[in-house]
């Protein structure tokens, strides 16, 4: 049987939206060391493995926004959808203390056989479904940990990330200012342009309105949280579309 390296939830929804959630899942396929990157159960569990929250969240906001929903079904750590192919953290062999035993002997052929096998199919589902209207907003999900090992604990609930194109995410930031119980975060905790990422890739090459939206990871732990979150967020990213008309 061929492992699926996407889901698409919503394909025949009709709105201008796409979701997308690159680092959905932790998922190891068999392929890959048999399944196994020889890191422990709870490693796996944590952010350097995936986003922990953010596919319930996507998936939420599909349902209320009307709109499609891509998310990779690999670990970042099998390779990561959210950088160029050309970059030197594709494939991670330590990662906030972890060493990937899978990944201490990545060369060139497994290299290029996970980005066409997981990779590759992952940014082609994406790319086909942005392109299915002239007028499409791309939305990408992720989430954050709260603290980095040996780093200061994160005081945002929510950032807003950007690159050369901030057409959409000023207007949002501005709107979540205006929301007194969040510690909203511009371009953090992460830079918001990396060349060849999923957004420079899918959004700001072709032109494209867009946003990355990151969720501290610990404020969605739950399906409620996730759902709470998104019923928040949908007629926010709903007012900021209909008000800057673009």
């Amino acid at each position: 049987m061929t492992y699926l390296p996407f889901h698409i939830v919503g394909e025949d929804r009709e709105s201008r939206w796409l979701i997308t959630c690159d680092h959905a899942s932790n998922a190891v396929p068999p392929e890959v060391n048999g399944g196994s990157l020889g890191i422990s159960d709870d490693d796996m569990a944590r952010h350097i493995a995936f986003d922990p929250g953010a596919a319930g969240v996507s998936l939420a906001l599909g349902e209320l926004m009307s709109a499609p929903v891509v998310m990779g079904n690999f670990s970042r750590l099998v390779i990561d959808p959210n950088r160029g192919e050309d970059d030197p953290t594709l494939v991670m062999k330590l990662y906030d203390g972890t060493i990937v035993p899978a990944n201490r002997h990545v060369d060139e052929a497994e290299l290029e056989r996970r980005l066409n096998a997981y990779y590759r199919p992952y940014h082609g589902a994406v790319a086909r479904l942005a392109a299915r209207r002239d007028d499409t907003v791309y939305v990408a999900i992720h989430s954050f940990t709260r603290q980095l090992r040996g780093r200061d604990p994160r005081p945002w609930h929510i950032g807003v990330l950007y690159g050369k194109d901030d057409r959409f995410a000023l207007p949002l930031l501005r709107r979540l200012h205006d929301e007194p119980d969040l510690c909203v975060g511009e371009n953090e905790p992460y830079g918001g342009h990396l060349d060849g990422d999923s957004v420079d890739r899918h959004a700001i090459q072709p032109h494209r309105v867009n946003v990355l939206i990151e969720l501290r990871n610990d404020l969605i732990r739950t399906d409620q949280q996730q759902y709470d979150w998104a019923q928040r967020l949908a007629p926010i990213l709903e007012e900021v579309l209909d008000a800057s008309q673009l």
